[in-house]
């Protein structure tokens, strides 16, 4: 059996990959930083239908505790599964925050820094030793650093993720030598908690993207959960460096 880590694994995309990713027999190490009774309900969502997951605690913008995190990881395999190491990694978890750049504080601007970038780089190196050669890594970033997703108020999200994607070619060019591959998912507005739960909040914002986009409606979690599952597994065996947009046409 495959062991995938998800990091934001109790609501939206990391929520929806680690049950795609358990329907296919993998069993799912998952995290969560402040909604916890989420991430209970993935586990229990996925133990019900025959799967194996452990729910762990991370905040991915706190690097200094991703040692304590690496050895949570490590437990849990051995307790859970009897393994000393695991196969697949997603970096999922992340915040979006709109801000106007002339409104963008040094604050802000470190905080997503930490949570979309640092975080996945040194999360990446800490639990690398952990990972079995020829394993896999998908990183979530977003098609807000593509030209078709562009929207002003997201300079700061949206160029990092953009760092992301390169970071995945880079990583993918390193650790070829061990028959790991890195790709990265770009998805388009999906119905996430992203924005503070926003499209919940605010129905209204729904009609005018479906309009933009090819497919006619705004994507679900499971949209964005498939592709990651696909690209973790043997079908896309011969796959690596790449970023795949998953957005339905968002401003085709």
């Amino acid at each position: 059996m495959q062991i995938a880590v998800i990091t934001g694994g109790s609501s939206g995309i990391g929520q929806s990959a680690a049950v795609e990713l358990a329907k296919r027999g993998v069993g799912v190490i998952l995290t969560y930083r402040g909604n916890k009774a989420g991430g209970l309900a993935t586990v229990e969502r996925i133990e019900a239908d025959g799967g194996t997951a452990v729910a762990l605690p991370l905040d991915t913008g706190r690097s200094e505790t991703f040692g304590e995190f690496r050895e949570a990881v490590e437990r849990a395999l051995q307790e859970r599964w009897g393994r000393t190491s695991f196969d697949l990694l997603v970096n999922n978890a992340g915040h979006g925050q709109m801000s106007m750049f002339e409104d963008t504080t040094e604050e802000l601007f470190d905080d997503l820094v930490r949570v979309h970038l640092k975080g996945p780089y040194f999360l990446t190196q800490t639990l690398l030793p952990l990972m079995e050669d020829g394993g896999a890594i998908v990183n979530t970033t977003s098609n807000s650093s593509l030209p078709s997703g562009m929207e002003a108020g997201y300079s700061v999200y949206g160029s990092l993720k953009g760092a992301l994607t390169v970071l995945t070619r880079y990583l993918a060019l390193e650790f070829s030598r061990r028959g790991i591959r890195v790709n990265s998912v770009s998805p388009g507005p999906t119905r996430t908690r992203l924005g503070g739960d926003a499209f919940a909040k605010y129905p209204e914002l729904i009609p005018p993207i479906a309009a933009k986009t090819a497919l006619g409606r705004i994507g679900e979690p499971e949209d964005i959960g498939r592709m990651i599952a696909v690209l973790l597994s043997d079908d896309a065996g011969w796959v690596t460096a790449q970023n795949v947009e998953v957005s339905g046409g968002y401003n085709l």
